[in-house]
């Protein structure tokens, strides 16, 4: 099996590892900063790639890698609290309902930015990209039961988080 060309495999997995960024780092522009960063760093390593290796994993990890970087730099520079993305698509018809809608996510959106970055990762990397246990353990360089465990401690802590603003609530 040959490796594809560079620009081949850019092009293949551009759109996914830009939405796992912008998942990651909750900004456009530092999503496309990390993105291209990863993509140089990737170019740079791109010889000495295996031609048996699964190239989609090993971009990943390589985003995976640049966008941790980019986020410990971040939060050394100031602590971040993004707003929602005001562009997710909100199907309630109603002001009110819409205006739940994204505190909900918002809300999602900052509980997923506190867990810890390797389960924060392996959670975006199976959730929202849809990738496969063993895709996300090569992606974050662990064993497939690290990352079904990182996975499960995530969506733990998220329950946990949301059980107890709804025990509030009441």
């Amino acid at each position: 099996m040959n490796k594809p060309d560079f620009t081949t495999l850019v092009d293949a997995h551009s759109a996914e590892l830009f939405a796992y960024l912008f998942r990651l780092t909750r900004d456009e522009a530092e999503a496309q900063d990390c993105l291209q960063e990863a993509y140089l760093r990737a170019h740079r390593a791109y010889g000495r790639l295996d031609d048996r290796a699964n190239t989609r994993a090993w971009l990943y990890r390589i985003a995976t890698n640049t966008a941790f970087s980019h986020l410990r730099r971040r939060r050394r520079e100031a602590a971040w609290s993004a707003p929602a993305d005001e562009r997710w698509p909100a199907d309630d018809p109603s002001p009110p309902e819409r205006a739940a809608r994204r505190a909900q996510l918002a809300a999602l959106a900052a509980a997923v930015e506190r867990l810890p970055a390797r389960q924060q990762a392996a959670l975006v990397l199976r959730q929202y990209q849809g990738l496969s246990y063993a895709e996300t353990a090569a992606a974050l360089a662990c064993s497939e039961a690290a990352a079904r465990a990182n996975v499960y401690q995530a969506l733990k802590k998220l329950r946990e988080v949301f059980r107890d603003a709804a025990q509030d609530e009441i």
